[in-house]
């Protein structure tokens, strides 16, 4: 069961728009210990949780890198998400309504401080290590930049200094999708809900590549007959669905823009200038197959943070690596943790 921080004052976004207040759902797995030097800070990816045992296999368990009997994990649900903190379905105690799509534009360093007025709520001012996957790796990288001293250890997945236009254009397709389901603009909680299904159908292109759909996807037939269902195509339909089920249309055109804003460098000068206000020891790990964040991109983090190391996980699972390939990268992140 989450827990919820309720942040009564009100916090200024960085596009200069105010929320009143802030609501802030999060998770905690594991004891804090007497000396206060075993958090674990999790950022999570685009529509997690803060369950972390929810939706990363095979971490929050004895003996894996989140391991609760040794660490006091701590995971927070991000600003504009669905899952507890405020975002476009809560109620904006101004007006009494929810906000819908009044509910303002939001950036990744937005959604890093309602982080750290939680740590202060919690009385957390350092953590053993901040690691996140994805828009949860933007979150660490900003983190660790905002605030230098935060964390002991950094671990930075399958992520990037910024968005380029490759990604960008992912989601600004999936937002055509959602603008063009015929209910989106109304003030209803499922408005748009059917163009988020296409819209994640989209998505998932991007999250696993075709090396992973022609491995996880083919029929199994003679080929004596043209066909026209293809088990890819079920499976479009399945993650589409699937996601309609739990989220909404409104946080994930918002989350899309969030996600497409981030850039480390604005406001500090260049990429190198940013990375070089990391303190922390970092890991950095790409997988192989990435087509959204590929190797490559994760380049100037191996050159420009200070005490850096670096692994690739072969895997042909594309972005989604980072949830499938759970062995290696328990291994790797103990390895690095040990050092």
């Amino acid at each position: 069961m989450s827990k919820l921080y309720r942040h009564s004052e009100p916090v200024v976004l960085e596009s200069g728009a105010v929320l009143p207040e802030v609501e802030i759902a999060y998770d905690t797995f594991g004891e804090l210990n007497a000396a206060r030097d075993n958090v674990i800070w999790v950022c999570h990816a685009l529509t997690a949780n803060s369950d972390v045992a929810d939706w990363w296999p095979h971490t929050v368990e004895e003996g894996r890198f989140l391991d609760p009997t040794r660490y006091f994990i701590v995971c927070a649900n991000f600003l504009g998400s669905h899952y507890g903190t405020t975002s476009p379905l809560s109620v904006n105690p101004t007006t009494g309504n929810k906000y819908y799509y009044d509910f303002p534009r939001i950036t990744v360093r937005d959604m890093v401080g309602c982080h750290q007025l939680l740590a202060k709520h919690l009385g957390i001012e350092h953590v053993k290590l901040l690691i996140g996957s994805s828009i949860g790796g933007f979150q660490c990288m900003e983190w660790a930049i905002m605030e230098p001293s935060f964390a002991e250890n950094l671990a930075l997945i399958a992520t990037t200094t910024y968005s380029e236009p490759w990604a960008a254009a992912f989601n600004e397709s999936q937002r055509m999708a959602i603008r063009l389901d015929p209910t989106w603009g109304e003030c209803r909680d499922d408005a748009g809900i059917d163009g988020m299904a296409v819209a994640r159908s989209i998505a998932l292109i991007s999250y696993r590549g075709g090396a992973a759909y022609n491995a996880t996807q083919q029929e199994v037939t003679n080929w004596t007959e043209a066909s026209f269902d293809r088990r890819a195509h079920s499976y479009q339909q399945y993650q589409g669905e699937k996601l309609r089920r739990r989220f909404n249309a409104m946080s994930y055109y918002r989350l899309s823009e969030a996600v497409d804003s981030h850039n480390v460098a604005r406001g500090r000068g260049s990429i190198a200038a940013a990375l070089a206000k990391i303190k922390a020891r970092t890991l950095v790990v790409a997988i192989s197959s990435d087509i959204l964040f590929p190797p490559e991109a994760h380049t100037p983090l191996r050159e420009n943070i200070a005490r850096v190391e670096y692994h690739l996980i072969e895997s042909e699972f594309g972005h989604d690596g980072f949830l499938v390939e759970h062995d290696k990268l328990n291994n790797i992140i103990q390895n690095f943790l040990k050092r």
